[in-house]
């Protein structure tokens, strides 16, 4: 479990250190506050480890992480990414619990930084679990685009959390004894779309089966795709009771009921092992986790907000912090309530 990270100087954040993170992070604030590019810096270096630790790369850790920052967010030169406004580097260190202790990778760069990190630092034991990132945008209709894109001409547009993620949903499905918590949540999961998707190896393209029916991905609804692929790397086992998975965007293409049902599974996905990084500027989606995180307190949701300034992280169970996002929902709210009451 990644239990804290310490950042500086990236893009609008000035420094930004959680020392205690929990089971399910959510990170919220205005656009522009740089809610994307925490999730994206934390993914790209979380599956730069993975992907070195599994002894397959002959490239160093340091080619990896920079060829994937650089795929991640898709600039000319990773050097663009340091704060403009400073002259220091770009920081990150992330802290994980390992059998011994915290274990930690740490690295930084300049804003003359082309290709390759030279700073890096690493005492992270190998880990076998996958992480994931699920970005706003589906993928299942625009599949062998995102493949065609990436793969034959190594062209930018689609960044490395949607390659990730086509190349996660290849892995076959796995038959067999799930998790507990997985095989309850898939069911659940099934509830939400009513059905499942499928990939169809003769048209080359995903379906999604209703019973005998089977309708053709770009008709169906985004919410079930989106929902769908969750339920996908479940059932075919890509995903552990140790993996990391970060959401940009939980509540984009879902009507309140099923997000409410999406956050309740997450829940009781973290209880078998898995974390969560959410990014949300949705008052649907923080209301929906104070609820959770006062009836399961078991479960530690933490809340990273900011109003494109000063950062502040607290955990939900202790209430809702004070944020421009929160405020005008419950501004907006009073106002209604005063509507009604004359």
């Amino acid at each position: 479990m990644l239990t804290s990270f310490d950042i500086k100087n990236l893009g609008p954040i000035d420094s930004l250190c959680c020392r205690n993170l929990g089971q399910i992070n959510l990170i919220i604030g205005g656009n522009g506050t740089g809610k994307t590019l925490l999730l994206k810096a934390l993914y790209s270096t979380l599956k730069s480890l993975e992907m070195y630790q599994r002894g397959n790369e002959p490239k160093s850790l340091a080619e990896l992480l920079s060829e994937k920052i650089y795929w991640t967010f898709q600039v000319g030169e990773i050097g663009e990414l340091v704060r403009k406004q400073v002259q220091s580097s770009l920081s990150l260190k992330l802290s994980f619990s390992g059998e011994t202790g915290e274990e930690s990778i740490q690295y930084h760069f300049g804003k003359a930084t082309s290709k390759t990190i030279q700073a890096l630092t690493n005492e992270v034991s190998p880990r076998s679990s996958n992480s994931i990132f699920i970005p706003p945008k589906e993928v299942l209709s625009i599949y062998n685009l995102i493949l065609e894109s990436r793969e034959r001409d190594r062209s930018f547009g689609f960044d490395d959390t949607y390659l990730d993620l086509v190349k996660a949903l290849q892995t076959p499905p796995t038959r067999g004894k799930n998790y507990v918590q997985f095989a309850n949540s898939r069911k659940n999961l099934g509830t939400i779309i009513g059905g499942k998707i499928t990939y169809d190896t003769q048209t080359k393209s995903w379906q999604f089966k209703q019973g005998h029916k089977k309708i053709p991905i770009g008709v169906t609804a985004e919410g079930i795709k989106k929902i769908s692929i969750l339920d996908t790397l479940l059932g075919n086992r890509y995903l552990d009771a140790n993996s990391v998975i970060f959401i940009d965007e939980p509540e984009s293409a879902l009507h309140p009921g099923a997000i409410s049902q999406l956050l309740e599974i997450m829940v009781a996905l973290s209880e078998a092992g898995l974390q969560f990084f959410l990014a949300s500027h949705s008052y649907f989606v923080i209301k929906k986790l104070s609820v959770l995180a006062q009836k399961k307190p078991v479960t530690t949701i933490m809340i990273l907000s900011t109003d494109g300034e000063a950062w502040e992280i607290s955990n939900l169970a202790d209430g809702l912090p004070e944020n421009s996002i929160i405020n005008e929902s419950i501004r907006i709210y009073e106002e209604k309530l005063n509507l009604v009451l004359g």
